[in-house]
């Protein structure tokens, strides 16, 4: 996992857990596309503060901030519907379960990142932890539409894992190329302002800090994972960040009363067995 593995454990695995939190804020809010815009804003503020702080990033780099931020407007219509049709502990599994094994085969072909077969092994047992949630009977049946929204959720959020991870790494200044992402993504929250100004009128100050905080906890979640791909291989670093499935179904079970728990553990079990196997040997 590159030279820092420790330190890229722990970034990663607290983006995982911050990413997690700010879904479970947006499953829980009543008007969810209005948090979302909110969001979104808080993106703003925290994108702010490093493009003040940090040097723009290098022109190669834009191609790739311009590619991830239409795919990040797609990431968050996708994401909403499938909270519209589905459970967290059911939704989140699916669309973050099928990004690893994506992302490092994409890896592997545009950015000729090659995983020893032990790393691959880990980015499979991540996956069949994560897929357990998902097929575990007991949970009912899935709404066909939550599964479709979280399927095409996955696949942009490995389509922007690629872009950053790539982007980030002809930028020159991480920390700049982080800001300027999440500028450039605050303009889905002015659509999203407009097209539910009666609703942000009468919105209360629970709304409102509940967006905000989602999206500052979403903006530093999402910015430790793209320093992390500067570090470390895309495909260990999006497996691993996938741990933030168990604490999502976690999170499900403990907030929302979601059942059954005793798969969710095994599931935790086998993803954080997979976590350390990549850990070790990627």
């Amino acid at each position: 996992m590159g030279s820092q593995p420790e330190f890229v454990l722990t970034l990663v695995l607290s983006a995982a857990f911050l990413h997690a939190f700010w879904n479970a804020l947006v499953k829980g809010a009543e008007d969810r596309t209005l948090v979302m815009g909110l969001v979104n804003l808080g993106h703003t503020i925290f994108g702010l503060t490093l493009v003040i702080l940090f040097i723009p990033p290098a022109v190669e780099s834009w191609p790739y901030l311009i590619a991830s931020t239409i795919v990040h407007f797609l990431y968050y219509a996708f994401l909403l519907l499938s909270y519209r049709f589905g459970d967290l502990s059911q939704v989140y599994p699916i669309a973050r379960g099928i990004s690893p094994p994506v992302v490092a085969l994409s890896a592997w072909v545009i950015a000729d990142e090659v995983l020893p077969i032990a790393a691959w092994a880990g980015i499979l047992m991540v996956s069949f932890g994560i897929a357990m949630l998902v097929f575990n009977r007991r949970n009912g049946m899935m709404n066909g539409k939550a599964v479709a929204a979280a399927i095409v959720t996955g696949l942009t959020i490995a389509s922007y894992t690629v872009i950053d991870g790539l982007g980030v790494r002809v930028s020159q200044s991480p920390f700049g190329y982080i800001g300027w992402l999440f500028v450039l993504e605050s303009v889905s929250s002015f659509y999203i302002f407009y097209i539910r100004r009666d609703a942000l009128q009468a919105a209360t100050w629970k709304v409102y800090l509940t967006g905000i905080l989602g999206g500052v906890v979403s903006s530093v979640a999402y910015g430790m994972a793209i320093y992390a791909k500067s570090l470390a291989s895309l495909g260990a670093v999006s497996a691993i960040r996938e741990s933030s499935v168990i604490i999502a179904a976690m999170i499900g079970v403990i907030w929302f009363g979601e059942r059954p728990w005793v798969i969710r553990v095994i599931s935790a079990c086998i993803v954080a067995t997979g976590v350390i196997v990549l850990a070790l040997y990627s």
